[in-house]
């Protein structure tokens, strides 16, 4: 069994300012935009070296969407900057209306995701926003694990035409995947297209975002007392990767997936109608249960919601006897 290790820790956020610095140089028509939280969104980079590209529009996040819309129109590649319960919840009618509905080229960018926002607590711990935005119609919704793959992310939704919801987060968790290189065409970010992090035989386990990790260290557990775990990482909620998912649980019989979440409109459902409409399986949930958050640190709050190593255990053993 493939085991992964870590040397070094990093939040995903700077991912994205890493990314977003190596468009800078690289991509003239990328322009940024923050709602008054550049640190927040490790921007610093990117605007000290391209200061003409970037547009401080303050605590106005609706306006700026409407003006990332307008700045589409001229050829630029708009990465909008706030929190991710800002960057949906609040904004969703102009989302709706002026991104999707148009088809406009926007990179909707949301860091401090999910329970490990942390102390702020439940009014900024969004939970329902992959949800919100995988409903619309042509969003393309990424979520990611680790450091090297949101910066991976980060450049390649530059190349993609049409609006993307790129998710990540504020903590620091430990990097694993391969660092992105322009010559490695296997490091390479792939939009739409899963990993299979391990291979196994018994249950297969879909996990997205910081949930991979977690699952990758489940698999160790799992496997220990004799039960062959497979992990997929799905950075991609939308467009799935069906056939990855379909081929996995078609070998091993039944499915656990993994997200920092409401269980209600996430990537677990995705895969649930997945499977409904094509080979049903016994399928267990890691997500919240339907709650908002409250304030803790974020190894507590992950504890608590059952959003850890422990839970993704318990939830491929009740699976595997639901086979």
């Amino acid at each position: 069994m493939k085991k992964y290790t870590y040397t070094e820790k990093k939040d995903t956020r700077s991912g994205f300012g890493a990314g977003l610095a190596h468009l800078g140089r690289t991509n003239p028509n990328v322009v940024a935009l923050c709602a008054d939280l550049i640190g927040s969104l490790k921007m610093d980079e990117f605007i000290k070296e391209n200061p003409e590209r970037f547009f401080q529009i303050g605590i106005a996040e609706a306006n700026m969407m409407g003006i990332a819309a307008g700045l589409t129109i001229g050829g630029k590649i708009p990465f909008t900057g706030t929190f991710a319960g800002f960057s949906t919840g609040r904004v969703y009618d102009q989302i709706r209306q002026s991104i999707a509905y148009s088809n406009k080229n926007v990179k909707v960018c949301a860091s401090h995701a999910g329970l490990t926002l942390g102390e702020d607590g439940a009014t900024h711990q969004i939970l329902e926003d992959i949800g919100l935005m995988k409903m619309l119609p042509g969003m393309t919704v990424i979520n990611t694990c680790d450091y090297n793959q949101t910066e991976a992310a980060t450049i390649a939704i530059a190349e993609h035409d049409g609006p993307v919801y790129l998710r990540f987060g504020r903590p620091v968790v430990p990097i694993y995947m391969p660092k992105f290189t322009e010559t490695e065409h296997e490091n390479k970010f792939v939009i739409g297209k899963g990993i299979q992090m391990t291979e196994g035989t018994d249950v297969t386990i879909v996990a997205t975002g910081h949930l991979v990790w977690e699952a990758l260290q489940a698999s160790e557990e799992l496997n220990e007392a004799g039960i062959s775990a497979e992990v997929i990482n799905i950075h991609t909620i939308k467009p799935l990767d069906e056939e990855l998912i379909l081929k996995s649980v078609g070998k091993t019989g039944c499915v656990v997936t993994a997200e920092e979440h409401n269980f209600l409109g996430g990537l677990g459902e995705s895969v649930a109608r997945t499977l409904a409409l094509n080979a049903p399986a016994p399928q267990e949930f890691v997500a919240t249960k339907d709650t908002f958050g409250e304030s803790g640190t974020p190894a507590q709050l992950m504890d608590k919601y059952g959003l850890n190593t422990a839970a993704i255990v318990a939830a491929a053993k009740k699976a595997i006897k639901r086979t």
